[in-house]
Formats: structure tokens, C-alpha cells, sequence
């Protein structure tokens, strides 16, 4: 069995924080402890055998620096980003294995809890005063869910906080590859529906439950929800098989478990909060975000409406950056727009509609491309027959619900989870390969 991957953008839940922030004393290097052995670590393809006496292990650390202390200080990047170098400590605590990701807030690094001897993911945020505001929201948020997700099922585990030299870092529990890496890493196959029926399930019970305690993620996608587990196994991509199957192209990689969890709360919002700026990443941003009408917790339903059709195709629904265009895919997926949204809309959005009615579209393209792009997307029940055996009456069905225009009438999470897609075999235990 193959178990590739490597995670990017981890994140967690843990333990409750004092009101007061102080500074440790992480520079202050502790005795030295009696020899361990490390366990192996997979790093991608390779296989990594780390340390099995002190001297190995000390090997590993920067420099000479003492065993089990901090490096020299350095200077951040110019972007506020913390430097680092892999074999070194973050901490007298924990050991940098890897890098895992990077992104505005700051870099994920894979390090070994020397304490509990736990493979983790740490996120550094950067050292701008704006990021270290988000990220103590952020471990808030943790805090909350973890409070209230007694199975740690639904939402990423926080295992510890702390401030390192000027960097909020959120200690994470380390999970597998992004539904977004496992898609890209795949070529973009698209997941077996009884898989997407499973994973969907489960980012329903997700977003229920944070919508239970009244928060509102905003930045549901793909790159947001991370597998359990890196195990997977290669199956026949039976599109292929009636072309020559000399290439291992001809076979797709499937996770061997579906099991999912939430990551990235640093956008998440309380229901009371402020609702009047622009949420989510593009692809999955709801109608009414960018035609300025205020937003709640239907924002996520119609992200999680644009995730589920990604997994079933391979593909983002709406591939674009500019707001025009946006809506004219969605009027070409879904059908015009709602009169009632449209008048509504704020001075920002006026400018793409004609007389305040129609969208501008194609009159208002930005090119030929950008015109091509948009004729070339079917409508919804098109675009998921071309891709979905069975039970595509059903998920059709469910999108339509997920995808409706007006927010009032868009489903709830709890009511999706209702839906035939859902609930019409009941004997269904689990995705099946």
C-alpha cells in the first residue's frame, strides 16, 4: 500500500489560555534528557529514519546550538516571516522536520513534539501586528470548538499556543493532504460519488455544528478541509480503460479513508460581528457578498454547494477573478439572477448591470477569453450528468438547493443533511471501492 502526500495547511484546537500573555523563557536551554529513538517519518516519497542516540539527534539541531535549545536569533524576512532552518528547535520543545505550506498569515511547519513524541503542524504567523490579531481570534475560535467537539471529529485539534519571538504559533495536530493537494496531486480526477456522498456528509455536520454555536466560517474550500489520513490506494480510472493503458495515468489515487476535518478559522466570524466586507476565497463566494447585500450564514452553504460539485467534476465550478465574469457564470450554471438581489445591489455592484436590471454581459466582457470561458459552462443538471452515474437526480437536486440565489431560501445545513442525496439508502455504512 502507497502512503504519499504531504499535508500543507494544518491547523488545530487546544489548550485554554491565560488572560495575560507572558513572555518564556524559551532561550533557556534544559537539561539534557537520556537517548531516544525518533520514529520513522514519511516525507513524500522518501522514507526518513530519524536519530537513535543523542549524538544523531543533536546532529540534527543548528549549528552546535545546545540540545533541545533555541537557534540564534535572526531577523524576519521582509514580509514578517519567522526564518528558519529544518533539524533546528522552534522551542526547546519541538523539532522542524519540514515545511508544510505557506500563505498570507505566515508558514505551516511540521515539527516532532518532544514531549509527547506527536508528529504536529505548527502555523507561524507573521510578525505584523494585523496577522497576530487574526491568529488570537483565531485561537479563540479553537478554543470554542474544542470546548464543544468532545469527539474531535469535525474540527481540526489545537494542541497548544504560544508567542516565539514575536510570532503568535498555533500548535496543530499533524493530519493528511487537502482535498484541494489530493485533487491537483491526482491530475484532477474527480472522486466516485458514494466518496463525495461521504465527504459531504461529514462538511455538513461540520458547518452544522458551527453554525449550532454561531459562527460562521467564510472561507469554506477545498484547501480548508483536510483528510485524516495520507494512506491512499491506486485504483483503474475506468475513463481510460478502452484507451491503451501503458501509462499509470490510466489509474487514479482514491483516500482509503474519507474521514475529513475543518482547518483555517482565522476568517471565522461571530454571528453579532460586523458582516459588511467582502468573505471567502472567489471561487466559492456566494452571490450576495459580491453584490454587496450583507451576508450570514448561508455564505457557507453556497460554498459548501460549489465544493461538493468540484469533487464530483475535478474542477472549480467558477474558475474566474473578476466580478462580472463571475456572475455570468453564475446566470449561464444556474439562470438569471433574481430581480429583487439585483436592485439591491450596492454602488460597487451597480456597474455590472445595464439600466440597474440585466448584467452587463457580453457587453462588458474584458475579452474574447473571458467570453469563452463563460459559453463554455453548462447548465448545473448538465454539468453533473457528465460526470455522475447514480444517484445524480439526487445530488442535482441538493445543489440546486445549495446554489439558490436568494439566502433566505438556500438550504440550512441540518436541513441538507435531510436530503435524499443523504438519507435514501440508509443501509449505506461507508464509501466503497
Amino acid at each position: 500500500m502507497e502512503t504519499q502526500w504531504i499535508t500543507e495547511l494544518p491547523h488545530a484546537n487546544m489548550d485554554k489560555r491565560p488572560r495575560k500573555r507572558p513572555r518564556l523563557t524559551w532561550d533557556m536551554p534544559p537539561p539534557i534528557p537520556p537517548p531516544k529513538v525518533i520514529p520513522p517519518i514519511y516525507c513524500g516519497q522518501e522514507f526518513v529514519n530519524v536519530a537513535v542516540s543523542n549524538y544523531a539527534y543533536s546532529a540534527l539541531n543548528y549549528k552546535g546550538h545546545p540540545r533541545n535549545g533555541s537557534p540564534p536569533r535572526r531577523n524576519d524576512d521582509k514580509d514578517g516571516h519567522y526564518v528558519f532552518a529544518v533539524g533546528e528547535n522552534l522551542t526547546p520543545r519541538y523539532l522542524i522536520l519540514s515545511k508544510m505550506g505557506e500563505g498570507t498569515f505566515g508558514q505551516v511547519l511540521e515539527c516532532l513534539d518532544d514531549e509527547t513524541k506527536e508528529l504536529v503542524a505548527i502555523k507561524i504567523v507573521r510578525s505584523i501586528h494585523k496577522y497576530r490579531e487574526a491568529a488570537m481570534i483565531e485561537i479563540d475560535v479553537l478554543q470554542k470548538l474544542a470546548k464543544h467537539d468532545i469527539s474531535g471529529t469535525r474540527c481540526v485539534q489545537i494542541r497548544n499556543w504560544f508567542d516565539y519571538r514575536n510570532h503568535i504559533c498555533i500548535v496543530f495536530e499533524k493530519l493528511g493532504p487537502s482535498l484541494y493537494d489530493f485533487l491537483r496531486k491526482n491530475s484532477y480526477r474527480s472522486f466516485p460519488i458514494d466518496l463525495v456522498r461521504e465527504i459531504g456528509r461529514q462538511l455538513l455536520e461540520s458547518v452544522a455544528f458551527m453554525h449550532d454555536l454561531r459562527l460562521i466560517h467564510t472561507d469554506l474550500k477545498p484547501e480548508n478541509i483536510l483528510l485524516v489520513s495520507s494512506e491512499y490506494i491506486k485504483v483503474p480510472d475506468y475513463k481510460f480503460l478502452s484507451r491503451s493503458t501503458k501509462e499509470g495515468s490510466y489509474y487514479k489515487n482514491l483516500p482509503k479513508s474519507s474521514a475529513i476535518k475543518l482547518i483555517d478559522f482565522g476568517s471565522t466570524t461571530f454571528e453579532h460581528q460586523d458582516h459588511t466586507y467582502v468573505v471567502s476565497t472567489r471561487h466559492y463566494r456566494a452571490p450576495e457578498v459580491i453584490l454587496g447585500l450583507g451576508w450570514n450564514y448561508p455564505c457557507d452553504l453556497w460554498s459548501v454547494g460549489c465544493i461538493l460539485l468540484e469533487l464530483c467534476s475535478g474542477e472549480a465550478l467558477f474558475q474566474t477573478h473578476e466580478n462580472l465574469e463571475h456572475l455570468a457564470m453564475m446566470e449561464r450554471v444556474l439562470g438569471p439572477l433574481p430581480h429583487h438581489m439585483v436592485i439591491r445591489a450596492d454602488r460597487h455592484a451597480e456597474k455590472y448591470f445595464r439600466r440597474g436590471t440585466r448584467l452587463d454581459w457580453p457587453d462588458g466582457a474584458a475579452s474574447r477569453e473571458s467570453m469563452r470561458a463563460v459559453w463554455k459552462l453548462p447548465r448545473l443538471q448538465n454539468l453533473v450528468m457528465q460526470h455522475v452515474d447514480h444517484s445524480a437526480g439526487d445530488i442535482i437536486d441538493l445543489l440546486q438547493g445549495l446554489l439558490r440565489y436568494e439566502p433566505a431560501e438556500r438550504l440550512k445545513a441540518r436541513e441538507a443533511l435531510r436530503h435524499p442525496f443523504f438519507t435514501r439508502d440508509s443501509r449505506r455504512c461507508g464509501y466503497s471501492l
